[in-house]
């Protein structure tokens, strides 16, 4: 018998729960090389004076992990062996990641229907994912999505395009995996401020989500704790192309990123927000739950101001950034890991939101 809910019902939120993929378990995977933040600003720059350090120590990472450990960096020799460094990496944290997260939802990998690639950091062909898929024993026939370029939007975005795809094969398990090792793209004789801020948040590590589809979840497959994915919202602003993202040269990825940020974030997300939850009968006074990238401490400022929200919404994503520092796309992952291990209430909604190079903002509707 067909369900016809979803035609039927005026409620927006029903139509939208009818059908939605479930997060059935996620999980974060870090280099063995852990470092306080004094040693990592001091040892991955040639410029580290006294004014420098009081800036890094006001940026709210306290410790950060390494791709490589920090006598190594002084010694690479150009972006062909930091490339070769991150396909190594990339590949060993992308499989614990993968089957911490699977093992969390009760999923064998032969299971997985396709996989989402997320990274920025480095490039390989054959992808990442399509190089661990036979160590982890993914079937030979799962599709691959590999993503580059999104930067720090990686993390919702690849959200979405999960939501998009267990939308059309309700009966499949999705996984998204995230991998970055900004370690690698830092120059350490870049002395610009786009360089310096990067070497004082960004660190490294990878993060996978795995979500079934609705007709699966049905059938008590995995144990999806998690919650509903309803829908997406894409943002790109035009004009905007230069305000973050790599210059590329002989050297490796530099990275560009504009002062400008947190005022982007002032200027547009406020009101996307309220077009995206409004479009679905909601307020921000109906989201309990917020899942926001931690892209530094003036934009979590920002993010808090434009949407009205209280310190206290954002513990996650400082959390996050002050243990982990910024990991690009992976962190919006393990802001959402942490928001799932202290579950909210049935019913919550949640917002997922990341920033990134276009200048773009990904938003995410989560309910539990």
């Amino acid at each position: 018998m067909v369900d016809t809910t979803y035609f039927t019902s005026a409620d927006p939120i029903a139509r939208l729960s009818i059908g939605a993929p479930h997060v059935a378990g996620t999980a974060v995977a870090f280099p063995p090389n852990r470092y306080n933040q004094e040693d990592v600003a001091r040892e991955l720059t040639t410029f580290a004076d006294q004014g420098f350090m009081r800036f890094a120590r006001t940026t709210g990472v306290d410790h950060r992990s390494l791709a490589l450990p920090l006598s190594r960096y002084p010694k690479l020799t150009g972006f062909t062996e930091a490339n070769t460094a991150y396909i190594e990496v990339a590949v060993e944290l992308g499989e614990r990641a993968v089957l911490s997260a699977l093992d969390a939802a009760g999923i064998a990998p032969d299971e997985v229907d396709a996989i989402v690639l997320v990274s920025s950091t480095g490039v390989a062909v054959p992808t990442v994912d399509a190089r661990l898929a036979p160590h982890i024993g993914l079937r030979p026939d799962v599709k691959r999505l590999p993503l580059f370029g999104l930067g720090c939007l990686a993390g919702t975005a690849g959200m979405a395009r999960i939501h998009d795809y267990l939308r059309a094969f309700p009966g499949h398990v999705a996984v998204l995996l995230s991998v970055e090792l900004c370690s690698l793209t830092l120059q350490r004789d870049d002395t610009s401020i786009p360089a310096l801020i990067g070497v004082s948040l960004f660190a490294d590590g990878a993060a996978a989500v795995v979500a079934i589809g609705a007709d699966r979840a049905l059938v008590g497959s995995g144990t999806h704790q998690g919650p509903r994915i309803l829908s997406s919202r894409s943002l790109l602003l035009p004009a905007t192309a230069d305000m973050m993202g790599w210059d590329v040269s002989s050297s490796g990825l530099s990275l560009v990123l504009s002062k400008d940020v947190p005022k982007m974030v002032d200027d547009y997300l406020g009101d996307e927000v309220n077009r995206f939850l409004a479009g679905y009968g909601l307020s921000t006074a109906d989201i309990s739950t917020w899942i926001c990238h931690p892209g530094g401490p003036k934009v979590l400022d920002s993010i808090e101001n434009v949407i009205g929200l209280p310190p206290e919404a954002l513990a996650n994503s400082r959390n996050s950034m002050r243990e982990n520092g910024n990991m690009s796309s992976v962190s919006v992952l393990d802001v959402l890991r942490r928001t799932i291990a202290d579950s909210p209430p049935e019913g919550a909604f949640g917002v997922m939101i990341s920033m990134g190079p276009g200048f773009s903002f990904e938003l995410l509707l989560l309910s539990w």
